[in-house]
């Protein structure tokens, strides 16, 4: 059995990776990094809020198209004329007698089309598939994204759209 030899430039030193950081980091480090993660949240937190916004009103706008479209439905299968109201100043449609408002974030900021009844507009499905066309615009305000569901006049087709 022979011998092992030491090589002794290869003899660690009693000082280990631990020793030498066990002393941690200093306050000024600290408040560095702090300083670092409180710019990033003020770059990044109002593109997601404003992100979030609009997938609001896209949600609202397929809400809304999604009721157009079963009322579409219900005017030809029940050989029967369809109502949907809109009422701008409450923020809300009324489809099937029942209301529906929207989110206190969003809005209804244009009507084209459909038929006035008083400060409310109606837009009116009938059995052969046609509806009083026209175009409702949602929105949640300034700096946010518009959507518009538009009502195809002649096919009753329901599309929903940004602008």
């Amino acid at each position: 059995m022979g011998r092992l030899a030491v090589n002794e430039k290869c003899k660690m030193k009693n000082e280990t990776f631990f020793t030498l950081s066990a002393r941690g980091f200093s306050l000024i480090e600290l408040l560095a990094v702090l300083l670092l993660l409180s710019l990033a949240s003020f770059i990044v937190l109002p593109a997601v809020d404003k992100k979030l916004r609009d997938l609001e009103v896209r949600q609202s706008a397929m809400q809304l198209a999604a009721v157009a479209r079963g009322m579409r439905s219900r005017a030809i299968d029940e050989n029967a004329l369809q109502r949907l109201v809109f009422s701008p100043r409450q923020n809300s449609y009324q489809a099937w007698n029942r209301q529906i408002f929207l989110s206190s974030d969003i809005s209804i900021t244009d009507i084209a089309g459909g038929e006035p009844v008083g400060e409310r507009r109606q837009f009116l499905f009938f059995p052969n598939g046609s509806v009083l066309g026209g175009e409702i615009a949602i929105s949640a305000g300034e700096g946010s994204s518009t959507y518009s569901v538009r009502l195809d006049s002649l096919t009753g087709r329901v599309v929903v759209g940004r602008q």
